[in-house]
């Protein structure tokens, strides 16, 4: 298995434009979002100022791109090119593939957080205590695996022809509806209540709390374990099926 993690991320840093998308776009949008912004006025309902708040949003938003785009669609093709087929005739497990598959992901998700961290800090001079920037990475780098977990159920759903699509309408609908780019309390009061249930909200919502010297909620804990606890499913499930089929 530590082969084929090796094998993925050598694919990964070699993808010149995923590693643009998942690794520096994020940190481009939080400049565009929060350039000119103040560091004084707070976000109503979040006390929190714009940058601080695109912060955690741009953070998760780049290792939702790293870990969800990059599973889905490499997946999706590699069963179409017959490559999972293969690895099945070795001695590598099914969990094998999948673990590789996460661990290359959350691999490459780590530099995306840490990138926007750093231009928050040196552009919008950001600033935070040493536990909290190390509660907010590891915070934003776990909950990444909520989506890891999705790359692959949509990766085992979709054909090659259609995972794009469908990755892009999770990919964007999860991001905007979360708040994401833009803060959910500008949202209708109808939207707003549907937001607080997705996993997307949830997740940033980690990330704002800790900012504030905060406990992350235990409702946003639990939307992300179930969460996770339905997508893994559905990957482990999907994938057996696969397997019938082959």
């Amino acid at each position: 298995m530590n082969a084929l993690i090796k094998l993925e991320l050598a694919r990964a840093l070699r993808n010149r434009k995923f590693l643009f998308f998942s690794v520096i776009y994020p940190s481009v949008l939080f400049l565009l979002i929060a350039g000119q912004a103040d560091s004084k006025t707070r976000i109503d309902g979040t006390g929190l100022t714009l940058p601080t708040y695109m912060m955690v949003s741009m953070a998760s938003f780049g290792a939702l791109t790293a870990v969800l785009m990059g599973n889905s669609e490499r997946i999706a093709k590699e069963r179409e090119s017959g490559w999972v087929r293969q690895l099945r005739l070795t001695t590598l497990p099914g969990r094998g593939y999948v673990l590789a598959k996460t661990a290359s992901a959350a691999v490459v998700s780590l530099p995306s957080i840490v990138v926007v961290f750093v231009v928050a800090a040196a552009v919008k001079d950001v600033r935070l205590e040493a536990w909290q920037w190390l509660a907010l990475t590891g915070a934003i780098w776990a909950g990444s695996l909520v989506f890891a977990a999705l790359g692959v159920a949509i990766g085992y759903l979709a054909s090659g022809d259609a995972v794009r699509p469908i990755t892009m309408i999770t990919y964007f609908g999860l991001s905007m509806l979360g708040g994401l780019w833009m803060p959910s309390s500008t949202f209708p009061q109808w939207l707003q209540d549907i937001a607080e249930w997705l996993p997307t909200h949830a997740y940033a919502a980690m990330g704002q709390a800790i900012e504030q010297s905060q406990v992350p909620h235990a409702r946003d804990v639990t939307i992300l374990a179930v969460f996770f606890v339905l997508f893994a499913g559905g990957a482990a499930w999907l994938y057996r099926k696969d397997t019938l089929k082959a």
